[in-house]
């Protein structure tokens, strides 16, 4: 379909700059450290499109719209983050930090860490892309400064477009392995529960270390880095979109939904929290 098609995806090009309204972001730590983590994550999106390929050897249209398509936008995310980064602090040293970063997320990244089986890793996906779309719907809510809602607004479109390859593909699987509603839960809990863990806290290190070098090894204080930033997250999310991406797997009966709904409303709000 022609809206599938890379050529149509937005470009860096589309982002005027000139419009960075600076005095609004410029003294914004917890602003900075948002979109610096977020554009490093994002610019090592290639070690994960290796491994998601090695996986789904064999099945061409997985394989192709991964290597296409998933891989080449999550990557002008992380450019588009990065050109962000260095108009707004151009002081900070972007290239240095994510070398160190790169070092250690590469250890992260590994074939062995995918879910057993390739309908449960869909199903994963699902659970990291609305992870994703509900970081930068927040992001983009909770900001003033005009380009860069822009970007986190397409970004965070991006992310919603993954989100449905995925589950299209999910449900390919889950009948050829059939999958049940326990299996395809535990995942979820699983993946969700890793939502905020060693890649956000990988990248936050690493912003740390080249933004305030002397606070590297200050745990303390970049841990609370990492709770302001999961506040303002937690605050401009919009829990009920984000339920919606996270339940639809298990595909429920509207009935069973309404009573599961709760639960695992607190659950992701803990999520959030930590």
């Amino acid at each position: 379909m022609a809206s599938h098609e890379v050529e149509a995806h937005w470009t860096i090009e589309d982002l005027d700059f000139s419009r960075i309204a600076l005095d609004r972001v410029r003294s914004d730590e917890n602003l900075f450290y948002l979109v610096a983590a977020a554009s490093f994550i994002e610019s090592g999106s290639d070690l994960y499109t290796h491994n998601l390929v090695d996986f789904f050897r064999g099945d061409e249209e997985v394989t192709a719209w991964l290597s296409t398509q998933w891989e080449q936008e999550e990557l002008q995310h992380g450019k588009a983050l990065r050109a962000y980064v260095e108009y707004v602090w151009p002081e900070f040293p972007w290239e240095q930090a994510y070398r160190g970063f790169l070092e250690e997320y590469a250890t992260y990244c590994k074939v062995e860490l995918l879910a057993p089986t390739r309908g449960l890793e869909m199903s994963a996906r699902c659970v990291v892309e609305t992870g994703t779309a509900t970081y930068y719907k927040a992001m983009a809510r909770s900001t003033d400064e005009p380009v860069l809602h822009d970007l986190a607004t397409r970004i965070a479109t991006d992310e919603v477009n993954h989100y449905k390859h995925f589950y299209r593909f999910f449900r390919r699987y889950r009948e050829q392995e059939g999958l049940g509603r326990f299996r395809v839960l535990g995942t979820i809990g699983r993946r969700t529960l890793e939502l905020k863990s060693e890649d956000a806290d990988c990248a936050i290190r690493h912003v740390v270390r080249a933004r305030s070098p002397e606070r590297a090894d200050d745990t303390a204080y970049v841990r609370g880095l990492g709770a302001t930033m999961n506040r303002t997250i937690r605050t401009h999310l919009s829990p009920g979109a984000t339920l919606k991406m996270l339940m639809r797997p298990l595909e429920l009966p509207a009935r069973v939904q309404t009573v599961v709904q709760y639960p695992i409303q607190q659950f992701m709000q803990h999520v959030f929290l930590r």
